[in-house]
């Protein structure tokens, strides 16, 4: 006779791991379209399409991912498409992104390919922002370039 075994402990779910900093993360998958604001403490990784704003610790948005409304975030990295505003403390925009909207930020870093219609707008008045670590964060825009090639190579 064959007897079903019940586990003494249920597995984890996938997303129950918690980053170095102590939150967790919330991943919208590339298969999941939503439609309404998002409000979360956590940090959210963005694969589907969202139309509403979003209000996050850190953002990540995948490349094939669209953002229909305003980001706002401590940090964000953003490789998809926005059509919205994007506010945040520490703003990356890859190569692949695609923005149509204003971006307000402490330090900006741009990839060489990236499109940005919009304003750049560094935020002004406010103390001297602090990182994670306790470092300070001074103002600053950064455009990535392709590395030069020494005359040696």
């Amino acid at each position: 006779m064959i007897t079903p075994r019940t586990p003494t402990t249920m597995p984890k779910p996938l997303g129950s791991h918690r980053p170095m900093h102590g939150s967790t993360t919330s991943i919208l998958g590339g298969d999941t379209a939503i439609s309404g604001n998002i409000s979360a403490t956590a940090d959210l990784h963005i694969e589907g399409r969202v139309e509403g704003d979003i209000t996050c610790t850190a953002l990540i948005q995948g490349e094939g991912s669209e953002v229909v409304g305003a980001i706002t975030a401590e940090s964000a990295r953003i490789a998809g498409h926005v059509d919205g505003s994007v506010t945040a403390r520490e703003v990356v925009i890859l190569k692949s992104a695609r923005i149509r909207g204003d971006i307000v930020y402490d330090a900006l870093t741009i990839e060489q390919g990236a499109q940005l219609d919009g304003r750049l707008t560094p935020r002004t008045g406010q103390a001297q922002s602090i990182t994670r670590s306790g470092e300070s964060l001074e103002q600053r825009l950064v455009l990535a370039a392709p590395a030069q090639k020494s005359e040696e190579d």
